[in-house]
């Protein structure tokens, strides 16, 4: 039997945090970058547009999967590597419920998951209504295209979305949702149906992007209820959806503490970084068994808590790497990753991940590790 091939569309962190997963397991990995310089440049055995199919094509007909480092590779090109033979995990039949919010809400309805209430809404007027139906304010966001805030704008009013009308002839209204805190249920399914999940965590925005994530979530009483429920609906989507690999499913946790979806991602997830120090097997070691359709990993914690923080921004004028030493020499249980990207304000650029027994402990240790990277 020869090495196994997996082939990853798209050059991003992801793709680059495939890598030693890939090593450990004795599998080759390629990536499909956009650009030179990636930061997955040091699997990128080819840059190109990942929405032309001849590309696209000419890279699938070397390896023996095709997965992704993210969701917006075109339904069409998709489509046309499934009839040409080529093993693509997920599928196109799942993944255009990642591409599409308006698709992901009447799927996710249809199988009976707890969703926010939401409307497909085509014109200020139709939006207005909606917000008058639901307190007031409501949360308009464009089907396709948005991530890490992008793409989404609370509203008080239809002619507050007018220009997205613009550009898109429906969009997704949803109620505000009065939340306590977010949650993400992350689980990996293989083709034969097997899945493993991890615990759920709890993860803290700002500014729209995540910044820190708390595994496991920490609960009152009701852990186990809590976890039992979170599970449970991240794995009757990802059966209800046929997806394979990596799904994260983030969840708004409400004040009587139901659990609502937010938003599905088709790939490893900025609220499974904590993993790969974390737990005994590392969400990009589990997409990449999961692809291939081998025998999945235990997803049990290391430790009984760990704390992931982003570092966000980074240093201006210097290269990340720079401040390692010093970080290392104050904080030497963290361990620290970088993108491979310059700094840029509000751009993730790397992680910290602390692990340990006592957590406000570990989460000063993550937070204080992450604030030396600040200007």
């Amino acid at each position: 039997m020869g090495v196994p091939v997996v082939g990853v569309v798209g050059g991003g962190q992801l793709a680059r945090m495939m890598i030693p997963a890939a090593v450990e397991l004795g599998i080759e990995i390629r990536v499909l970058a956009e650009a030179p310089g990636s930061s997955a440049r040091i699997a990128a055995t080819e840059v190109g547009d990942y929405r032309d199919l001849d590309t696209v094509m000419a890279f699938a007909k070397e390896v023996d999967a095709v997965t992704f480092d993210h969701e917006h590779v075109p339904q069409p090109v998709l489509r046309a590597l499934v009839d040409a033979g080529a093993q693509v995990h997920p599928g196109p039949h799942a993944l255009e419920f990642a591409q599409d919010k308006l698709r992901m809400r009447e799927r996710l309805a249809a199988l009976g998951a707890p969703v926010p209430v939401w409307a497909g809404v085509s014109s200020p007027r139709e939006l207005q209504a909606f917000i008058d139906e639901n307190g007031g304010r409501a949360v308009l966001k464009t089907p396709r295209g948005g991530y890490d805030g992008h793409g989404v704008r609370i509203v008080e009013s239809g002619e507050a979305g007018a220009d997205w009308f613009e550009d898109f002839d429906v969009l997704l209204a949803e109620e505000l949702v009065d939340f306590r805190r977010e949650l993400a249920q992350l689980v990996a399914r293989r083709p034969s149906g097997d899945i493993a999940a991890w615990p759920v965590v709890e993860t803290v925005q700002r500014d729209g992007v995540c910044n820190e994530v708390f595994a496991p979530a920490t609960h009152s009483g009701a852990h186990d209820r809590l976890s039992q429920v979170a599970g449970s609906i991240a794995e009757s989507i990802a059966e209800g959806l046929d997806v394979t690999g990596v799904l994260a499913v983030e969840l708004f946790e409400t004040a009587d503490q139901r659990l609502l979806v937010n938003e599905l991602a088709m790939r490893p997830h900025n609220s499974g970084h904590w993993t790969i120090d974390g737990a005994r097997t590392s969400q990009f070691e589990q997409h990449l068994r999961a692809v291939l359709d081998l025998p999945l990993g235990d997803a049990a914690p290391r430790d009984r808590y760990s704390v992931m923080t982003n570092i966000l921004g980074g240093p201006q004028g210097e290269p990340i790497t720079a401040r390692f030493a010093d970080v290392m020499a104050k904080f030497p249980d963290a361990k620290l990753h970088t993108y491979g990207k310059s700094a840029r304000p509000g751009r993730k650029v790397g992680h910290i991940t602390v692990c340990g027994e006592d957590l406000d402990e570990v989460a000063y240790r993550a937070r204080a590790a992450a604030a030396m990277f600040e200007d």
